[in-house]
């Protein structure tokens, strides 16, 4: 979803405009809030969040597996390090 110049509010205009900006949001549109001519914060229906939540969770999962077909690929190649070795070099 593109944001568009309606879409940015100033921070001293949203306690006016609150109720209208929530129903706005809530039927699916995003808002963002400016400060001193800066992005501040954005209002974002709750299901939306959830759903950009769990798209973050989703995210480190793959980077996490990723990291085990590396380590599986670094195994495989014979790229190991002794224990003893990483300690010593990584202070532990």
């Amino acid at each position: 979803m593109s944001i568009s110049s309606e879409d940015i509010i100033p921070f001293g205009q949203v306690r006016a405009k609150f109720t209208q900006l929530a129903e706005k949001v809530h039927a699916g549109q995003e808002k963002i809030i400016t400060r001193n001519g800066e992005s501040y914060i954005a209002l974002v229906a709750a299901e939306k969040l959830d759903y950009y939540h769990r798209l973050e969770q989703e995210n480190i999962h793959l980077l996490l597996m990723q990291e085990v077909v590396q380590g599986l690929d670094d195994v495989e190649a014979n790229r190991l390090f002794e224990v003893s070795d990483l300690r010593k070099k990584y202070g532990r």
